[in-house]
């Protein structure tokens, strides 16, 4: 390359790269509004969450459009592809973070039509863990930071712990009043799509070493 097209080249890759942490940080704004919605039992922020999910979506279409031109136009190699193509599998997993956002948001709404049951304290415990994981995965990715991507890794057998305590816990309320379990199956929902977010982070992080390493750590143990 001529030292103009690098410079294009470099232009390039520095607009991929700002567009995804836009996306990351909507998907962190979604997971936010979606718990406060249920905590606050705040049934417009629930629709807005919802509706919101059409800003994580045009992002992934042209996040992924962009990859494709540069690779297309630019013909990068080595390290430039492997970042180009791993920002493709990223916006995947964001995309589907916001997907579990809105089951949140809809559970929630539906949920704040129903007497509410004991203040919710694990759920969102869970939220702050895996929206921490989010950001921290993607601060790894963008800073080239392998150790602290695994450190990501490590921190999903948290989200799995409270996801289990939480289950524990609605069957007993189930058990002990059988007039709840409308309410106990939407809460259980929302505690599958919290430990699934927690998964797709965990999928940004070993991205994030893949990219650093050129090293595939999927369904390995992470040292």
């Amino acid at each position: 390359m001529t030292k103009h097209t690098m410079s294009q080249f470099d232009s390039d890759l520095d607009d991929i790269r700002s567009r995804l942490l836009e996306m990351g940080g909507k998907v962190e704004k979604m997971i936010n509004d979606a718990m406060k919605a249920l905590v606050e039992r705040n049934s417009e922020l629930a629709v807005r969450t919802i509706e919101y999910d059409h800003e994580i979506n045009r992002l992934e279409v042209e996040i992924d459009e962009r990859c494709l031109e540069v690779i297309a136009l630019r013909q990068p190699a080595a390290r430039d592809l492997r970042f180009i193509t791993v920002v493709m599998k990223i916006v995947t997993d964001l995309e589907r973070i916001g997907d579990q956002c809105c089951t949140i948001a809809k559970r929630a709404k539906e949920l704040n039509d129903l007497p509410p049951l004991k203040p919710y304290t694990l759920l969102p415990r869970m939220a702050d863990i895996a929206t921490g994981m989010v950001t921290e995965a993607l601060n790894a990715f963008v800073q080239g930071d392998a150790q602290a991507a695994s450190a990501v890794c490590h921190r999903d057998s948290e989200v799995d712990r409270l996801h289990d305590d939480v289950q524990r816990l609605l069957l007993t309320y189930m058990i002990n009043d059988a007039d709840t379990i409308t309410r106990i199956i939407k809460i259980s929902a929302i505690a599958k799509a919290l430990e699934r977010i927690a998964d797709h982070a965990t999928n940004l992080a070993e991205m994030a070493v893949f990219m650093v390493k050129g090293k595939d750590i999927r369904h390995m143990v992470v040292k």
